[in-house]
């Protein structure tokens, strides 16, 4: 499918996503994924917001990139198998865990980029986003590519995917794989910009990659990308996007090149789109 289906993605490019609210950014060192940072990134000018989710015990889901607790918060224990109630009291250089209904609903004009983390995540997290009414300003993505079919089986072609996970390492050398993945119902790529391979850094995003995902009508999104130099040359190369944990330097070359875009109007009404 291609990106222009899909009202997520009528920005101007190249999109800039704050990864897990913009980590590296001086107001939220120390608080990723709350809402507090994503309110920060916004504030910045950012509307495209990066966040992982898990699901409770209790099937609530969070935004919140580890399966547990323990780096960053002053609680405990694997958040699958724990209740609503035990994380929801967990701080975060003392803000709490959001769920991600809560980050849709306090900013109802920014979309999200969601990558579920754990099998158990797909359900509910489906069921947040139709609840919320949100599958207009969502694009998902996993590893798993088990969990992406699982999604879209439950959410239907109205939902944006991301490819990315499966056969990122054969990428560079096998190109029929390369046509097989491009031809996937996501509109869009998303993979970092090397691989380690056989103790070797390999280049994956190549100017003839880009050029085939734009032949067939699709984004390529390169994450975390946090050095000023590298987010010129990868634009340089055309990519669609770039996820980055240092908004400000990202914006930094954005508004350098005249490519820094004043905050998009509120994704249009959902349509259906065909396969």
């Amino acid at each position: 499918m291609k990106a222009a289906q899909f009202p997520y993605f009528d920005a101007p490019r190249p999109l800039a996503l704050a990864h897990r609210g913009g980590a590296a950014y001086a107001p939220n060192h120390g608080r990723e994924n709350t809402l507090a940072a994503f309110r920060s990134a916004y504030d910045l000018g950012y509307r495209y917001l990066e966040t992982d989710v898990h699901a409770t015990l209790d099937g609530q889901v969070v935004a919140f990139h580890d399966a547990r607790l323990d780096r960053v918060t002053d609680r405990r224990g694997s958040i699958a198998d724990l209740p609503w109630e035990y994380v929801r009291q967990a701080r975060i250089a003392g803000e709490p865990i959001p769920l991600l209904t809560e980050l849709l609903e306090a900013l109802p004009d920014a979309r999200f980029n969601i990558d579920i983390k754990a099998p158990g995540a797909v359900v509910p997290t489906a069921q947040a986003l139709l609840q919320a009414g949100a599958l207009h300003r969502v694009c998902v993505g996993s590893f798993s590519q088990r969990r992406l079919r699982h999604v879209r089986e439950l959410l239907g072609p109205r939902l944006a995917t991301a490819a990315g996970g499966a056969g990122v390492a054969s990428l560079r050398f096998l190109p029929r794989l390369v046509t097989q993945w491009l031809s996937t119902p996501a509109p869009v790529l998303q993979i970092p910009r090397t691989y380690t391979l056989a103790g070797r850094s390999v280049e994956l995003v190549t100017p003839a990659l880009v050029e085939a995902t734009h032949r067939r009508g699709k984004h390529i999104h390169v994450w975390t990308i946090d050095d000023a130099q590298e987010m010129h040359e990868l634009l340089d190369l055309g990519v669609d996007g770039l996820v980055s944990d240092a908004i400000d330097t990202l914006r930094t070359v954005l508004i350098e090149r005249g490519q820094w875009h004043e905050p998009p109007p509120p994704p249009a009404t959902p349509v259906t789109v065909g396969a």
